[in-house]
């Protein structure tokens, strides 16, 4: 079975929706935000598919809600459930054994370099909201990331299986993705054969009974 990352938690509703309003907002706890940085966020998401564009008071009112929502000094669940997938993401890039589908490459790797960059959106040092603009990147583009980032997961978790049962370190042999493939395959056919033998009996029906004197 794939691992998956769940994320119960959404951002806030204000960026799901069109935004109507005056665009006066500029600051987020003291930042100023410039419609320049906004510009610049916008074609990014464009080119992971998103079809419309933030407003910069769509942006800000977006972190003072979080700001406001979050009592404790580190950022929101929101934002940290995010920050998971792109962990995941960047250790799936890094991972020289896993060779990525070839319409996922670029993007996993768009995303590793802003999370990684200075030139983003919001600052990392901003409180609570400093790695808003990472979380909405992620989510924008991981309806193409998803399926690839779960089967890289559970690629970790058979290779780790197999580790153990070499008695040796992940990195210690050689597992490709075809020995993925393979491996899930011989799993699954492992899970099918013992559901038939929960379901059904060694013996033909027509057996007849025996008795041990």
């Amino acid at each position: 079975m794939n691992a998956s990352i769940s994320i119960p938690n959404p951002l806030p509703a204000i960026l799901y929706r069109p935004f109507i309003g005056v665009g006066r907002r500029h600051l987020i706890n003291g930042f100023d935000l410039t419609m320049e940085s906004v510009d610049r966020f916008n074609q990014l998401l464009a080119k992971l598919g998103r079809q419309d564009s933030f407003d910069r008071d769509q942006l800000v009112s977006a972190a003072r809600e979080l700001c406001d929502r979050s009592i404790l000094d580190s950022a929101p669940a929101c934002i940290r459930e995010r920050l998971t997938k792109i962990a995941a993401v960047e250790q799936m890039v890094a991972d020289g054994s896993w060779a990525p589908a070839n319409d996922t490459v670029n993007t996993a790797k768009t995303i590793v370099d802003y999370a990684r960059g200075h030139d983003d959106l919001l600052p990392d040092w901003l409180p609570k909201v400093g790695r808003m603009d990472d979380a909405i990147v992620v989510e924008t583009a991981w309806p193409q990331l998803a399926a690839e980032v779960d089967d890289y997961l559970d690629f970790c978790r058979l290779r780790s299986m197999e580790a153990r049962e070499r008695g040796c370190a992940v990195n210690g042999f050689a597992f490709t993705r075809d020995d993925y493939e393979q491996a899930r395959y011989d799993e699954a056919v492992l899970a099918e054969h013992q559901r038939k033998v929960r379901e059904s009996s060694y013996l033909s029906a027509s057996t007849p009974l025996f008795f041990v004197h």
